[in-house]
């Protein structure tokens, strides 16, 4: 039988193998037994405070032993753990405060002056834990040294399906939505991560993504615990440094997400390519070059579909076939059905929106947080309506289409801009590709790329719409090229697109129509 929580979870492995790794960060490693220690300290520390049972916390920090810490810590008291993305400052940190109505916050003495420059504006947060060295004079807070100093508590009894974590989504096309996560979700997404990826005790999870994203947090940290292996977190992703992070934290499993696959694929050959002991890498999206990436790295690649709301519902087999263009097949422990514009579901092979819905309790959040709106838009008929297009084959595998608020519709055509992208990163001098919608003179919509190129290329605009004259129906090739150096992202690497239609043409902006920059007047 399942445990019912992670304190379960890091008791039963601490209890098994006390002296095994279960941390491994840049700053050191913690056993299982030395967590569940710290652990119950900090938990007693946090009860000092006034932290009770059902209320939000919000951490504000980097990645850290301390943050894996402090968020057990809170597990263990049945708080709600609210780790925030900590490139969040202004507005969009008010909000999730406001939304939260967290009465308390754990913060990095890095972090301290972007919260406390909208504290006037939080009305329900009355207390401040920091760690590391801050301004005593001027912040009254508590230190994390100190809280972590108290006597031990036991854990507090949970329901299995009270809320355990809020994580909220990245907010790339409007306001951020907190998904409440059960104790059961976080349980279960991590035993059936393990099962469906055949991970081991003497395995070493490493991910390079911030510790308010799923894929470090449930699907590395809470993985490893199932298993009793280690969870090794970096503290951010950079592609000069991955394959030096991974051989330091021997590591035997990783995860990629968005560009980050390929920008690693993009970078020299190295004799040092081959160095390492992974013995498989998963994650989304898979390229059209997997085959390559896979000889040229030793290593396999497996895709999976889906997104912090609704667990994840399709894997790679990983023996079995994988039709070209599935990103997995429906695992037994869930339901997805594709419907069309009014809810209805369409015959297998037909795009339409994913709809997921878990066989068992706790497998999708329970809703999102004092967001009773979006959560009946997004859970009805208790399924989960994902905003994403994708299909079924008669076998159960799943394809994905695109999102559906990133169609972009063009005479009459709507057109996937994820299908754009892959158009563009097929281009072995195109790192990163993002397709927009821009208004057009014939009313509906063009189609306008950015990309950015490998730092020694000397494409040009020419050059990337021959190639997708070349490669694409002629109703996807891009009216509009602009090559950046960068696009703007969230932390966890998903390009915000909200941000290049705030100024969807410019100076630097190359029409094909007119083979020449738009004029000033275009913008």
């Amino acid at each position: 039988m399942s445990a019912r929580s992670i304190t379960e979870l890091l008791a039963d492995a601490a209890a098994r193998t006390p002296d095994a790794i279960f941390l491994r960060m840049a700053e050191g490693e913690l056993t299982y037994a030395e967590t569940e220690q710290l652990v119950a300290r900090t938990a007693g520390g946090l009860q000092r405070v006034g932290v009770r049972a059902g209320e939000p916390v919000v951490l504000l920090m980097h990645n850290s032993l301390d943050q894996v810490v402090c968020w057990f810590a809170l597990a263990r008291l049945g708080a709600v753990h609210v780790p925030v993305n900590t490139a969040l400052v202004g507005t969009a940190l008010v909000h999730v405060f406001r939304v939260t109505g967290a009465r308390l916050a754990i913060v990095d003495s890095e972090l301290l002056p972007g919260l406390l420059a909208v504290r006037s504006s939080l009305d329900d947060l009355q207390q401040l834990v920091v760690r590391g060295v801050h301004p005593v004079d001027e912040v009254q807070a508590i230190s994390l040294d100190a809280v972590q100093a108290a006597t031990p508590i036991a854990p507090v009894t949970v329901g299995e399906l009270d809320p355990a974590t809020v994580l909220f989504t990245s907010g790339t096309t409007g306001p951020s939505k907190g998904c409440v996560l059960s104790h059961r979700y976080l349980v279960r997404q991590a035993e059936l991560h393990a099962t469906n990826l055949g991970l081991r005790q003497d395995d070493v999870l490493y991910a390079p993504f911030p510790l308010f994203h799923i894929d470090a947090a449930t699907l590395t940290v809470c993985a490893a615990l199932s298993v009793g292996g280690v969870a090794a977190i970096g503290r951010r992703f950079s592609a000069s440094r991955f394959w030096e992070e991974v051989r330091r934290f021997d590591a035997s499993v990783f995860n990629f997400l968005g560009a980050t696959l390929t920008m690693l694929w993009k970078q020299p050959p190295t004799p040092g390519d081959r160095d390492h002991r992974v013995r498989l890498a998963w994650g989304v999206p898979m390229p059209s070059w997997q085959r390559e990436w896979e000889r040229r790295f030793d290593i396999p690649l497996y895709e999976l579909y889906g997104l912090t709301d609704a667990g994840i519902p399709a894997y790679d087999h990983l023996d079995g076939p994988k039709p070209t263009g599935s990103c997995g097949r429906v695992i037994d422990e869930y339901e997805v059905v594709i419907v069309d514009d009014i809810g209805r579901p369409v015959p297998a092979d037909t795009v339409g929106e994913i709809t997921v819905r878990g066989r068992e309790p706790g497998l999708v959040m329970n809703e999102y947080w004092a967001m009773p709106e979006a959560t009946a838009a997004a859970l009805r008929d208790g399924r989960i309506h994902t905003g994403d297009l994708g299909r079924l084959d008669a076998h159960g595998f799943l394809y994905f289409e695109g999102r559906k608020k990133d169609a972009i519709r063009r005479r009459g055509e709507n057109i996937s801009a994820f299908e754009v992208e892959q158009v563009l990163l097929a281009h072995p001098e195109i790192v990163e590709a993002a397709a927009i919608g821009v208004a057009s003179e014939l009313t509906e919509q063009d189609v306008k790329v950015c990309v950015v190129l490998r730092g020694e290329s000397t494409l040009t605009y020419e050059d990337i719409h021959e190639h997708c004259v070349a490669t694409a129906p002629k109703f996807m090739v891009p009216r509009y090229i602009e090559i950046v150096s960068s696009l703007p992202k969230t932390p966890t690497q998903k390009i915000e697109k909200f941000r290049l239609q705030a100024q969807p043409l410019t100076d630097a902006t190359w029409d094909a129509e007119a083979r020449k920059p738009v004029q000033p007047q275009s913008t």
